[in-house]
């Protein structure tokens, strides 16, 4: 099997666009970008995998990335035993060097990230530092985090390309001095076929036999502080709250942000609730068939904000993490554990016939996928390389 850098020296022509991706979230988001640049007769793709897809605590989703067909190009090392602040500071820095290193040998021309998380980020600065192209897809977003805001918008002054969801954010990374001739607004690419890509009510009896049909709630938290005893008394309340209420409530475990390890013992601790079923990992047609037919998603997962409403599925958005995101009539505010979830719970269920909202969603896009990859194939390079702030 031969190397991308193999393949590039026999396709001069090929203009060799490089994903970085740190998640399986993140890598199920990008999906129909990824197919689009695949099958576009002028790109090649290369995909770098870190983060959380070598941990195998978390299930390591490169396993699942090449069971899909797809090849990895190269794989930087992304520490994750210690999850604190300092740790993930150290461990960025180091990714930054192990970045820049495979982005030479693999001669990339474009480096494709999504998001605010630190490795986009880590990716964004090797990247631009280097010489190369940064494109930056879901910047001009709003979200609070734990420093995801400031992350998004650092990417936003590399990145020499950007691919905003929604009017909003276009006109944001514009008001952060970025030329409009580099902003292509493409809607969220996660929104692709999402009905088409969701699992099947079949194929999730098959995965969780547990559900058997019943009405049950989808609990997914993240971490949004790095105290991981606050974050371990929040995911134990918002799971006993979904328990008094549904007989079945699914839980995905959390991402790696510092804080994350209290969110995990805290459902390390819960394994033999009778009412609680725990996923390390789920595949993204999976995750979505189950945010299509919850009767609610509880927490504050960026998915409750983008995803959800092309469902029509009520969303419970719990404490700060996704503060400032633009989101449907489908999401409910709450700042944190209380009678005020247990209240909107009930209200949602509405006697088990379940509320629904209707499926427009602010997110969505025509073919993100094939318009992201469309342009990166079409941008003058030496055009887009040199940045002078537009103000």
């Amino acid at each position: 099997m031969k190397s991308a850098a193999d393949r590039a020296s026999k396709s001069p022509a090929l203009r060799r666009i490089c994903f970085v991706s740190g998640t399986r979230a993140e890598f199920g988001l990008m999906r129909s970008v990824l197919e689009a640049i695949r099958a576009h007769p002028k790109l090649e793709l290369q995909l770098v995998a870190t983060g959380m897809h070598l941990d195998r605590s978390r299930g390591r989703s490169i396993d699942q990335i090449r069971d899909e067909g797809f090849r990895i190009d190269a794989i930087v090392p992304w520490a994750e035993k210690d999850l604190s602040a300092r740790a993930t500071a150290v461990a960025t820095g180091k990714a930054v060097a192990h970045l820049a290193d495979e982005f030479e040998r693999l001669q990339s021309d474009i480096v494709l990230v999504v998001g605010d998380r630190v490795e986009p980020f880590a990716a964004a600065s090797a990247t631009h530092i280097s010489g190369r192209i940064v494109a930056h897809v879901h910047g001009g977003d709003r979200a609070l985090g734990i420093v995801d805001d400031s992350l998004r918008h650092a990417i936003t002054k590399l990145a020499h390309v950007h691919f905003p969801a929604t009017r909003a954010s276009a006109r944001r990374i514009a008001r952060l001095g970025e030329d409009p001739w580099r902003i292509i607004r493409a809607g969220s690419p996660g929104l692709d076929g999402i009905t088409r890509l969701a699992s099947s009510a079949s194929d999730i009896s098959r995965e969780l036999p547990e559900l058997d049909d019943e009405l049950f709630a989808l609990l997914v938290v993240h971490p949004q502080s790095s105290n991981e005893q606050e974050q371990h008394q929040l995911a134990r309340k918002l799971a006993n709250t979904c328990a008094a209420r549904f007989d079945r409530v699914v839980i995905v475990y959390p991402n790696n942000d510092p804080g994350s390890d209290g969110i995990i013992r805290a459902w390390d601790a819960m394994q033999n609730h009778p009412k609680l079923i725990f996923r390390a990992n789920l595949s993204r047609p999976l995750f979505l068939g189950l945010l299509r037919d919850a009767t609610v998603l509880v927490g504050n997962s960026s998915s409750g904000i983008i995803e959800a409403a092309s469902f029509g599925t009520p969303v419970i958005d719990v404490g700060t993490r996704q503060a400032g995101r633009e989101c449907g009539k489908n999401v409910f505010h709450v700042s944190k554990p209380g009678p005020e979830i247990d209240r909107l719970l009930a209200k949602i269920q509405n006697r088990d016939l379940p509320m629904r909202f209707g499926t427009h969603n602010l997110y969505a896009g025509r073919n993100a996928g094939k318009t992201i990859a469309q342009a990166l194939a079409r941008i003058p390079l030496d055009r887009f390389r040199t940045k002078l702030i537009a103000y």
